[in-house]
């Protein structure tokens, strides 16, 4: 449009938008491409959240979330509420991070392939983005924990996603080292894991951990996300929050679902046991499949187009997330279901395969 009156910033004509994994609305998806929780919140849950609706909605809420950072504070075994920022989820918290650490032209730092929406968040803030390559086997190289190039912020997704892989607190330490700035470790599938980089953070000034209840806590749909820093970091970071980011209802929601820590480890084991059979099952089909220390499984094949596979699979009403990154080929993320769901998905996986034979 010409003579417009409404002058963007340059740098979002060259920026790309994020693209979310697919929503759909109506129909009977087996829906298999977010990485959602396949189960329930706990019972807890949902009273507190009826409560919350019933109770003064027409005041703002806790502008820091304080009865979650009370109870998070007791179950992570940190020394209080101080070391907690609350966020929108966890990508608020990221927006977060980067406002807070990027200055226009600054650099920050990711692995690749790995969360495409750090490079948009840099993007949005005017900072370069430096992407390095994990090696062959999943551990980062040299150049990631380098000061060379000055970064001012980097970003660790641990548990990685698109591939599951996670790197041991030690060799987290050992990134954080050399760095000149902060280490993010992003543990959106931390609960996963069998360990966390949570006691790094009372040991490392530079080393931050943001976790979201989208995953093991079954609340995407309510977005709610934190950040574990030192208590001088949550200061300065909290001065650029919006004044009242979390509502009341989501606040209420999780404090109910980290304090209802038993539902959570149920629905934990559960998941874990369907992980590990489906990867079995999707070794039997052909795919190599990575073992994954979170709620998905990363899945290549050494014959097959895997778009067609994907695009087919959809056809059929089942939804994974398909992915191709320059230099490393393209791969099916298949998020773990309820043992039905992987089943049903699992029966029309082989015929596809063997119609295509």
């Amino acid at each position: 449009m010409t003579n417009s009156k409404l002058r963007f910033r340059p740098a979002l004509s060259k920026m790309k938008a994020y693209v979310p994994g697919e929503q759909p609305q109506g129909g009977k998806f087996i829906k298999l491409n977010t990485n959602e929780n396949p189960y329930p919140p706990a019972p807890a849950v949902v009273e507190a959240i009826r409560a919350a609706a019933d109770s003064r909605l027409e005041r703002y809420p806790d502008p820091v979330g304080s009865s979650f950072r009370r109870m998070a504070a007791q179950r992570l075994g940190l020394p209080g509420p101080e070391w907690i920022l609350c966020g929108n989820g966890s990508d608020e918290i990221l927006t977060i991070l980067v406002r807070g650490f990027l200055s226009d032209g600054d650099l920050l730092r990711m692995p690749t392939p790995s969360y495409i929406l750090y490079r948009t968040l840099a993007e949005i803030q005017g900072a370069r983005c430096e992407e390095i390559s994990f090696n062959a086997d999943w551990t980062l190289p040299a150049a990631f924990s380098s000061p060379d190039g000055d970064p001012r912020l980097t970003l660790l997704p641990n548990p990685n996603s698109p591939s599951g892989t996670v790197l041991s607190p030690q060799a987290v330490a050992e990134i954080a080292a050399p760095l000149p700035c902060p280490l993010v470790v992003d543990e959106a599938y931390g609960d996963f894991a069998e360990e966390n980089c949570i006691d790094l953070v009372k040991q490392h000034e530079n080393i931050l951990v943001t976790r979201t209840l989208s995953k093991s806590y079954s609340l995407a749909g309510l977005r709610f996300g934190f950040l574990v820093a030192q208590p001088h970091v949550i200061t300065e970071l909290t001065k650029i929050k919006d004044s009242y980011n979390c509502d009341a209802i989501a606040i209420a929601a999780a404090t109910a679902a980290i304090a209802a820590s038993d539902w959570q480890t149920e629905n934990r084991a559960k998941i874990l046991a369907t992980r590990e059979r489906a990867k079995g099952k999707l070794r039997e089909l052909g795919f190599d499949v990575l073992d994954s220390a979170a709620n998905f499984l990363w899945c290549t094949h050494p014959d097959r187009a895997l778009k067609p596979i994907y695009e087919s699979l959809k056809e059929n009403q089942v939804l994974v997330r398909y992915m191709d990154y320059a230099g490393w080929g393209d791969g099916l993320r298949i998020t773990i279901g309820t043992d039905a769901q992987i089943d049903a998905a699992l029966v029309v996986l082989a015929r596809l395969l063997q119609s295509d034979a």
